[in-house]
């Protein structure tokens, strides 16, 4: 009896230790939490979201994006200009959707979709 306790007990401790270690994004943690869209540049805000979302399959190096480069401003606002970058991410009716792992935050495409709106400058 007392074996099973401590079994019991150093089970529950476990499971109470690794219940509180995970990694997830904050989106999903805070799906109302604020999108701060001020002050959206190229540089502060849409390239760490292409970098964190596209480039594993769509940068130079890459051989898995069909030939599709997003990496440089040059590049990216190629796509942006034509439409095909919001339709992509916004998973429009007509377009491949993107990422292909699962949509990207209803405030990282607001936020694109705000520079795009702006000209997509390179700032």
């Amino acid at each position: 009896m007392k074996y099973i306790s401590i079994s019991i007990l150093s089970a529950l401790v476990l499971l109470l230790a690794y219940s509180g270690c995970y990694y997830d994004k904050e989106a999903t943690l805070y799906p109302n939490a604020v999108c701060d869209s001020t002050n959206v540049t190229y540089s502060l805000k849409i390239a760490p979201i292409i970098q964190e979302h596209c480039l594993s399959c769509h940068a130079q190096s890459s051989s898995l994006g069909g030939g599709v480069v997003l990496e440089g401003y040059d590049n990216l606002k190629s796509y942006a200009n034509g439409g095909l970058l919001v339709g992509t991410i916004s998973y429009a009716i007509g377009f491949t959707a993107m990422p292909a792992s699962g949509k990207m935050s209803d405030c990282n495409i607001a936020l694109i979709k705000k520079w795009v709106d702006a000209g997509a400058p390179n700032n």
